[in-house]
């Protein structure tokens, strides 16, 4: 009879038993990042005394996220943006405090996707998911705060965060997305140099 002696196959066991928890974690945390908001790029300038603000932000909904969009529900993103001043302590003051909504949704009776800031219903049509997607994480040319409102001596940082504005949902909705993980999307803060 072929086999492994007893004495080298008595660990198998409880290695396995060792190792199924890491498995599992690392498949939760590659499940993870799948779905989620990210930002992935903010750039500012100044011109003449008005700092402007680019910013690419990447946004992978849930897959209950892009069902309730195909059936026209639409998805509102509430970017918020902060100047601070880099090492600033939590209760201190932001020298700027902005918040921002836009929204997607899809248009049944055009088979067309809908881009557009909050307030307000009209925004930029896109004939894939895909592409209004992208443009939904676009921010270009936004002003943020004026150049002689900060001190020149001391360096200042943006804080941005985006996350899915679940209170904007139909009411039947909001129970299912607040108990439900796979609608608690958010980027957590990200801090950027606030550069000329």
């Amino acid at each position: 009879m072929t086999g492994r002696p007893a004495h080298q196959t008595r660990w198998l066991l409880p290695a396995a038993l060792l190792l199924a928890p890491l498995f599992l974690l690392a498949s939760v945390a590659f499940g993870a990042a799948k779905d989620g908001l990210r930002v992935e790029q903010v750039e500012t300038r100044l011109v003449d005394d008005m700092f402007f603000m680019n910013a690419l932000l990447d946004y992978r909904f849930s897959t209950e996220a892009l069902e309730a969009l195909e059936n026209g529900v639409p998805l509102t993103i509430l970017v918020q943006i902060q100047i601070r001043r880099v090492g600033a302590w939590l209760w201190e003051d932001s020298q700027l405090d902005l918040q921002l909504r836009y929204a997607i949704r899809y248009k049944p009776l055009s088979e067309r996707y809908e881009v557009y800031r909050l307030p307000g219903t009209e925004g930029r049509s896109f004939v894939s998911r895909d592409a209004a997607i992208r443009a939904l994480g676009e921010i270009v040319d936004l002003s943020l705060i004026g150049a002689s409102s900060l001190d020149d001596d001391t360096d200042y940082e943006v804080q941005i965060r985006a996350s899915l504005d679940i209170e904007e949902l139909p009411l039947p909705l909001r129970p299912m997305a607040y108990l439900k993980p796979s609608w608690k999307l958010s980027s957590g803060w990200s801090k950027w140099p606030l550069t000329p």
